[in-house]
């Protein structure tokens, strides 16, 4: 087999990825698209540029050769603490084609979070964006780790230019450490995710293409960001392996911002974040945007609740494909399908991938409406925790993935979310999913958002507390707090309802949109 060739067999069902002895994955996602006739096809384009796959490639090649001469070596790590824009994925894919190991990092984080990252990672180069050197500078200052080369973004996008824009790839295999992604460390530290070339190959063809159906005529815009594993693939993987167009966006994400990238470049495909569908929802009350660009939008990062997916619906015309990821697993490996959804559940396993659920003793779980933890097996899943063993040991069990996610499979085989395992409580010896709790909530007209958490009672006992978020801060008050009793009672069974109500004007959340439901338990 020629190197850096994949072959897709669809004779077979889950069609079979069959990798080149030599496989470096920059050259299919890359250069492949000049020998197949789109050298000069959009491919990135932002607000002030736009960059044809031709310079792209050429690009990728220029960034490999500058930080190889720049001392950074094969299997380095390279920390990337850099803004959405088309020198991002050219560094990034520069950096793979050259053998060195690119780490993307959240560009919000505090000043002890960069010096916990550069010392974990030991990495040997580390890049950053101007606009964040008040947070990064003393973090590289602070740090027990000193990066041979530290370098500003926008200088080093300068310095590749003079650089050969001809590059043989690294000799590596689809099995040799690729990139890593740091995980959110809700729980913890940051832990980094280190990813085989073959895992973007995986998500790509059993998700993007597969399952969601990207095209090459799809123009794509995701408002989660580069460096978090849902918009790396949104964002990045996956027009890039269909040849599709990405439009890219680094301002801050708000229902306008995404209305305006979405009236500017006409996407087809747009990925977000349950918050933001909400939010996007709430804003059209009064403004009007023209999505009608749209065949298709797509949801991660937490549970879609029915009521948005059917209000989305409802408002655009438009299906919210919403599904199940990790960082571990890279994409989404439990998902809708265009053709095959079912509201209020995040669908059904994505072809290529294994799906269990299993008890407290991990024992699987065979009958429907029980609730377990989410298993999961596939070709993209990492290949450890960098630094951490016991982490490793915990989660990666042989050829499956405890994701920590809860779940159970309904009698038509579709799977519901029930929370994180720490997020679930039991209430009176019986368990209790936060989630339910918050899609029943945001289904009264008058509630945006809620999350819910377990808070202990006068006699100590487990019971739901409701953080709520309303479109009037003017409705909270004693009478609201009765009709949302009356309202979760009305659909939920009895034991579930809310015993408290704290009305907030933001939930807390990651940079990714997901709300952080242990500072609520902090705070109560």
């Amino acid at each position: 087999m020629q190197d850096n060739i994949v072959e897709v067999d669809r004779s077979v069902v889950p069609n079979a990825l069959n990798f080149a002895p030599r496989f470096n994955v920059a050259v299919p996602f890359i250069e492949r698209h000049l020998s197949e006739g789109r050298a000069g096809k959009v491919a990135i384009q932002t607000v002030d540029e736009k960059w044809s796959y031709q310079k792209l490639n050429d690009r990728v090649n220029q960034y490999g050769n500058h930080l190889l001469s720049l001392g950074i070596e094969p299997g380095d790590r390279l920390m990337m603490v850099v803004r959405d824009c088309p020198d991002f994925i050219a560094m990034f894919f520069g950096a793979i084609k050259a053998g060195i190991i690119p780490a993307p990092v959240n560009t919000l984080l505090r000043i002890e979070d960069y010096q916990y990252l550069i010392a974990d990672s030991a990495c040997a180069g580390f890049v950053y964006s101007l606009q964040f050197s008040e947070i990064l500078k003393p973090a590289l200052e602070g740090s027990s780790h000193n990066p041979r080369q530290v370098i500003v973004a926008e200088q080093l996008a300068e310095d590749v230019t003079t650089a050969s824009a001809d590059l043989e790839a690294a000799a590596t295999t689809s099995l040799d450490d690729c990139f890593w992604l740091y995980s959110s460390g809700s729980t913890g530290n940051p832990k980094g995710v280190v990813h085989p070339h073959r895992s973007m190959v995986c998500t790509s063809e059993r998700f993007a293409k597969n399952t969601a159906g990207l095209r090459e005529d799809d123009t794509v815009f995701s408002v989660s960001k580069l460096f978090h594993s849902y918009g790396f693939g949104n964002a990045m993987t996956f027009p890039l392996w269909v040849g599709a167009t990405i439009s890219l966006s680094d301002q801050k994400v708000t229902p306008a911002m995404s209305f305006e990238m979405i009236e500017k470049f006409r996407p087809t495909v747009f990925f977000g974040v349950p918050t933001l569908y909400a939010q996007q929802l709430r804003a059209m009350e009064s403004d009007q945007p023209d999505l009608s660009s749209l065949r298709l939008c797509i949801s991660a990062g937490e549970a879609l609740p029915g009521d948005v997916f059917r209000r989305w619906k409802e408002q655009t015309g438009t299906l919210i494909m919403d599904g199940l990821g990790s960082t571990e697993n890279l994409h989404i490996f439990i998902s809708n399908r265009p053709d095959d959804y079912k509201y209020g559940t995040s669908g059904k396993p994505v072809s290529g991938y294994e799906i269990k659920l299993v008890d407290d003793n991990e024992d699987e779980i065979t009958e429907p409406d029980v609730i377990g933890t989410v298993w999961a097996k596939g070709e993209s899943a990492a290949r450890q925790y960098w630094n951490n063993p016991e982490k490793s040991a915990a989660i990666m069990k042989g050829e499956w993935l405890n994701t920590g996610d809860m779940y159970y499979r309904d009698a038509e085989g579709y799977y519901r979310n029930a929370g994180r395992g720490d997020d679930m409580m039991k209430v009176g010896g019986l368990w209790c999913s936060p989630f339910e709790i918050e899609a029943r909530l945001i289904e009264h007209p008058k509630v945006l958002e809620a999350a819910v958490v377990g808070h202990a009672d006068e006699d100590g006992l487990l019971k739901p507390a409701a953080y709520v978020v309303l479109n009037d801060i003017q409705d909270a008050g004693d009478a609201m707090e009765q009709a949302l009793v009356e309202h979760c009672r009305e659909g939920l069974l009895r034991y579930k309802y809310p015993r408290w109500f704290h009305f907030l004007d933001d939930l807390p959340k990651t940079a990714t949109g997901k709300i952080q439901r242990f500072k609520l338990r902090e705070d109560g």
